[in-house]
């Protein structure tokens, strides 16, 4: 869950305004972490939470099981295809390297024309910050274009996220991912 307690909140109050505009949630499966608080507030609030797990999570019990529907698969790579198809957008919360595994690779498989959905953080009490900062430096020293960084958009709170994720692809009916 973090340090933060503003991280579980805000985890909650996500699902809960995904669910209040009709966003689904597409997800990597847990019932775990910041992830599971997401989803837990999109089912309780009348909303749809579709999960993505390998067979080996399920095993280690962390699926969860209360879902609109779970998609049981092989694999991480699986995983993380099925997700992006499933999807309309992406949004990273606070995380670990799970986190910015999914948000990496969503943003290289955009950049090599795999998919042109957005992406983007939600920056809950700066904890992308650090982060941000060495994206800028990377462009600054030449190692990704100017384009290429404003491809990931950054909001500091729930409402200004989905707002510029709906922006990017143009429906109200996005489903998120993160």
């Amino acid at each position: 869950m973090g340090t933060d307690p503003a991280f579980a909140a805000t985890a909650k109050a996500l699902g809960e305004e995904m669910a209040a505009r009709g966003i689904g949630l597409v997800y990597g499966g847990g019932r775990l972490g910041l992830m599971g608080v997401v989803s837990d507030a999109v089912m309780a609030n009348g909303g749809e939470a579709f999960g993505v797990i390998p067979q080996a999570l399920i095993d280690l019990e962390v699926a969860h099981t209360g879902l609109t529907e779970l998609h049981i698969v092989t694999s991480m790579h699986e995983r993380k295809a099925m997700m992006t198809d499933l999807t309309d957008a992406f949004v990273a919360i606070p995380g670990g390297i799970g986190t910015l595994d999914e948000l990496f690779e969503a943003w290289s498989w955009n950049a090599l024309g795999y998919h042109a959905k957005p992406f983007g953080l939600l920056n809950i009490s700066g904890f992308w910050d650090g982060m941000i900062a060495f994206l800028d430096h990377m462009t600054a020293s030449g190692f990704m274009s100017p384009a290429r960084r404003a491809q990931l958009l950054v909001a500091d709170t729930i409402p200004e996220a989905i707002g510029k994720l709906d922006a990017s692809i143009g429906t109200a009916e996005a489903k998120m991912v993160w």
